[in-house]
């Protein structure tokens, strides 16, 4: 506990009873009831826990704050000014699935989210691209509806495809082109051309299987019934 002994201010005003207390810059602030620097410290604490937990760690440092104390004080919490970023990755999630979806918005180059919309639409993105200029390079999935609205909002940056989508449907051609082929590969194993050494088959059923005469790409004798090394 701090004691501080602070003059109290008269107004010379004939008839006036306002009185005023003297301020200590930078040890306390008008109206409250902690300092300066322990107000700091209750800050960093709900910011990062809130509520009930907000309240228990304090209680650790000696300092009584109840949960609702907690939350009043993150209310207060002014909230951050962040730069435009130069960079940003746009993607969609489920609140609902299947009913209801949201869009983040991060910024590829820190991996901070920077804002969270209430829907997927393209009017919505293209107000928020609109409300933020100066976006160079954005980041997004295959979705035409982002690629629509960064295009109404944005139409001198640039649009790329996230790696993650990239290699979804690098490998979903792949899979296609094996899929589409996967019978005439079958007859030039048959060939008696072809004189490679015959592939081995994936697991099956939760078995190693084995590599069967016949060259084909899954061997179809049950398993623990073919021999073949």
């Amino acid at each position: 506990m701090v004691r501080v002994r602070v003059r109290r201010l008269v107004c010379p005003t004939r008839g006036c009873r306002h009185t005023f207390r003297e301020q200590v810059p930078g040890v306390l602030d008008q109206y409250q009831r902690r300092t300066a620097r322990l107000t700091r410290q209750v800050n960093a604490v709900v910011k990062e826990l809130a509520g009930r937990a907000g309240a228990r760690l304090p209680a650790i440092l000696t300092v009584d704050l109840s949960r609702h104390t907690a939350l009043r004080t993150l209310l207060r919490i002014p909230l951050p000014t962040g730069r435009v970023p130069r960079v940003i990755g746009v993607d969609d999630f489920a609140l609902r699935r299947r009913h209801r979806y949201a869009t983040v918005i991060i910024d590829t180059e820190t991996h901070e989210r920077i804002d969270v919309l209430p829907s997927r639409t393209a009017d919505t993105l293209e107000a928020w691209l609109r409300e933020h200029p100066g976006i160079e390079i954005v980041c997004r999935d295959g979705s035409a509806t982002y690629a629509e609205a960064i295009r109404r909002a944005l139409p001198d940056a640039v649009q790329v495809a996230d790696r993650w989508h990239v290699w979804h449907r690098l490998c979903e051609a792949a899979l296609s082109e094996v899929k589409a082929h996967s019978t005439c590969w079958a007859a030039v194993l048959d060939s008696p051309i072809y004189d490679g050494p015959a592939p081995r088959p994936p697991w099956n059923a939760g078995t190693r299987s084995t590599a069967c005469p016949r060259r084909v790409w899954a061997c179809s004798n049950a398993p623990g019934v073919c021999n073949w090394p």
